[in-house]
């Protein structure tokens, strides 16, 4: 296990929100696989005094997390309809901000979905970073050429080589999200576009559940709100065009998921509601989750 810090004023001046939960001989890689039936397990969850950003204090080692990602398992085929509906949404708002589709990178692809969104509207150049060997593997034979298995970081891409970089669901996860940011500014070009979605810790879902809310999870290091990722893309230079609540279209039997009822009552819940044949549509909500808009 290792310290962290606040990812925007560098201290380690912190009150204690949550305490830990979990036994170290309970983690593998199914815990850190995407979109799991929650199960409630977390670090030690603080905020910052000065900046009031939430994380997680102290984490697993980076080189540990980095191989429990490579091994974790992508299952939510299901959901993936939805899911790239909602992030084409979002992509398409950047033509609003004068966007050049010539190259587009998302970082955590997964097995490359939301590439195959932007190659339909009209991006000429796809290209993923996913740490997931088995997800990359369910990928078109197109995309696997195009999606470095690895986690992001410096040397992968040359200096100023993207016109826009898209993040979903995925900073919340990164144990250092100012070096992330920090290679984002670097292989993006000069007016170049960055759409990030994300959790928003201070949303009403979150303040209303706390501890109980389905984004209180060991796999999430830092935890944003509108006003703390405004200020941590500005620490690193980006203009922030804008920062929004975002809504996600899901079937019913996901959104019973997230409520915190006991699982063995969403599984009835979720067999019956598939019994009955009422996951045909899906259901467009606010979560409680933030999109940011950014430029270079």
């Amino acid at each position: 296990m290792i310290r962290q810090k606040c990812a925007l004023c560098q201290k380690d001046d912190f009150r204690i929100l949550y305490k830990a939960n979990f036994d170290i001989k309970q983690i593998d890689e199914k815990i850190f696989s995407a979109r799991r039936l929650p199960d409630r397990l977390h670090y030690r969850i603080v905020q910052c005094r000065k900046c009031r950003v939430v994380y997680s204090n102290p984490i697993l080692d980076h080189t540990i997390l980095e191989k429990l990602y490579k091994k974790s398992v992508l299952d939510y085929d299901e959901h993936i309809a939805n899911l790239q509906k909602t992030y084409g949404f979002y992509l398409r708002k950047l033509e609003k901000f004068a966007v050049r589709k010539s190259r587009i990178l998302e970082i955590g692809c997964g097995n490359g979905f939301f590439l195959e969104e932007a190659r339909a509207q009209g991006y000429k150049e796809v290209y993923g970073v996913e740490p997931s060997m088995q997800a990359v593997s369910k990928a078109s034979s197109y995309l696997k050429k195009r999606i470095k298995i690895d986690i992001f970081r410096h040397g992968l891409y040359a200096r100023q080589f993207f016109d826009v970089i898209c993040c979903f669901q995925t900073l919340d996860h990164l144990p250092d999200p100012n070096a992330v940011l920090r290679e984002c500014f670097f292989v993006l070009k000069k007016g170049g576009l960055v759409l990030f979605l994300n959790h928003d810790v201070e949303s009403l879902s979150a303040r209303l559940l706390k501890n109980r809310s389905p984004i209180i999870d060991i796999e999430h290091t830092y935890l944003f709100s509108k006003k703390t990722m405004r200020q941590l893309f500005e620490k690193h230079g980006f203009q922030v065009l804008a920062v929004e609540n975002s809504f996600n279209f899901h079937n019913i039997s996901y959104w019973v998921r997230l409520f915190p009822f006991p699982n063995w009552l969403k599984l009835r819940l979720i067999d019956m509601i598939k019994m009955l044949k009422l996951d045909a549509f899906p259901l467009k909500l606010y979560p409680g989750n933030l999109v940011l808009f950014g430029r270079k």
